[in-house]
C-alpha cells in the first residue's frame, strides 16, 4: 500500500468513527426501538435519527405538547405515543396531511419504539 493510499485509509476511518459517535448511548430498548424504526420503514419518513421530514420529527418529541390537525393538543407521554403508533390517523400532527401506516406491531416492539422516542 502506498503511503498516500495509507494516509486516505486513515481519514476515512476518522471521519467513519466520528459519525458514529455523535450522539449519547442508548439503552438496550431504546436501541431495540431504533431497529424496529429502521426495520419497518419508519425511518423514510421520520428521518433515521428521528429528526422528520414528511413525518413529525421523534427526536426531542417525548413529553412537549402537539398541535393536531383538528385544532386540539395532546402531551406527548407514552399513552399518546402508544396511540400514534397503533392508530395513526387518531389524532393527526397538524401540518402532516400524508398518512401513516398500520402495522403489525408487537406489543414488545411497540415498547422498544416508545423507550427509543424517549431518549432521543
Amino acid at each position: 500500500m502506498s503511503w498516500k493510499a495509507f494516509c486516505l485509509a486513515v481519514v476515512l476511518l476518522l471521519v467513519v468513527s466520528a459519525c458514529g459517535a455523535s450522539g449519547p448511548e442508548l439503552s438496550d430498548a431504546a436501541a431495540e426501538g431504533q431497529a424496529v424504526l429502521r426495520a419497518y420503514g419508519c425511518a423514510a419518513c421520520h428521518g433515521e435519527n428521528g429528526e422528520g421530514d414528511v413525518g413529525p420529527a421523534l427526536e426531542g418529541l417525548f413529553g412537549t405538547e402537539v398541535d393536531l390537525e383538528d385544532g386540539s393538543s395532546v402531551e406527548a407521554d407514552e399513552a399518546y405515543l402508544r396511540r400514534a403508533i397503533l392508530e395513526p390517523d387518531a389524532q393527526v400532527v397538524a401540518g402532516f396531511t400524508i398518512s401513516m401506516p398500520v402495522t403489525s406491531l408487537s406489543e414488545a416492539e411497540v415498547e422498544a419504539l416508545i423507550a427509543y422516542i424517549k431518549e432521543l
